[in-house]
């Protein structure tokens, strides 16, 4: 059975309507999970933390999703 990988991060926006970093080099990697349920409990966990500054947004990336094994190559390696 194949992982399915998440990637929790998040951080300051510019706008919080808007899904734009004020800053990438201060992006807060939270970790990667194993499981979308893990990583909604770590997404929910740093959500709740930084709830009263409406700039932090945090995120949960499906990293299974950016390769698929069961094809010779991937959408992602054809762009390279």
């Amino acid at each position: 059975m194949p992982q399915r990988l998440h990637l929790v991060f998040g951080g300051e926006l510019v706008d919080p309507t808007k899904s734009v970093f004020k800053d990438v080099n201060d992006i807060h990697i939270v970790g990667m999970y194993p499981d979308y349920d893990s990583a909604y409990d770590a997404w929910k966990a740093e959500a709740q933390r930084t709830v009263d500054n409406a700039h932090m947004r945090y995120f949960i990336a499906h990293i299974h999703r950016l390769r698929d094994e069961g094809t010779e190559a991937s959408a992602t390696e054809e762009l390279g």
